[in-house]
């Protein structure tokens, strides 16, 4: 029976999973990510964004990029979670939040900043009440760039958190 070829390829599976995929020795790799290899919840605190970059970390429970397949899952409770992804413009009103969450965490924690507005505060840095770079309020263990960084990059970002992949030269803080 003939079938398209699309059917065909999406019953085979992705032949490549990630880009960039080189085996992680002689790299450095937070200390507690070999914690991390089976299982990670995940909560999000968005500290003030434009939404762009949650547009862009929704797509990752999308089909194509399927982000419980490496493990990863979402938890509304900080209790549960294992990384903090913090998305936005980090300003005084939001520390005590951002602390608050942080400390509510069990140890060991991972702590990733996605985005340009939660590395450095974009085009908001110097404005009063913004507080610019997270890194200020909670140690980062990871940094993802771009405005917003897309889906392909936030899951670099995570995979490079826990260990699972290579991280680029300069995102591991």
């Amino acid at each position: 029976m003939f079938y398209p070829r699309w059917i065909v390829n999406f019953a085979k599976g992705p032949s490549v999973l990630r880009r960039n995929t080189a085996p992680t020795q002689g790299r450095r790799i937070p200390p507690q990510a070999r914690l991390f290899s089976h299982s990670l919840a995940i909560r999000h605190l968005d500290a003030g964004s434009c939404n762009g970059c949650e547009s862009e970390i929704s797509l990752l429970s999308s089909p194509v990029y399927d982000l419980s397949r490496f493990g990863f899952s979402f938890t509304p409770s900080p209790r549960h979670a294992d990384l903090l992804l913090v998305t936005g413009v980090v300003t005084e009103a939001m520390v005590p939040m951002i602390r608050a969450t942080y400390d509510a965490m069990p140890a060991p924690k991972l702590v990733v900043a996605a985005g340009t507005c939660a590395i450095d505060g974009c085009v908001f840095r110097g404005a009063p009440g913004v507080i610019g770079d997270l890194e200020r309020i909670v140690p980062v263990d990871v940094r993802i760039s771009g405005c917003p960084p897309t889906p392909d990059d936030l899951l670099d970002g995570l995979l490079a958190a826990v260990g699972r992949q290579a991280p680029a030269a300069g995102d591991v803080g």
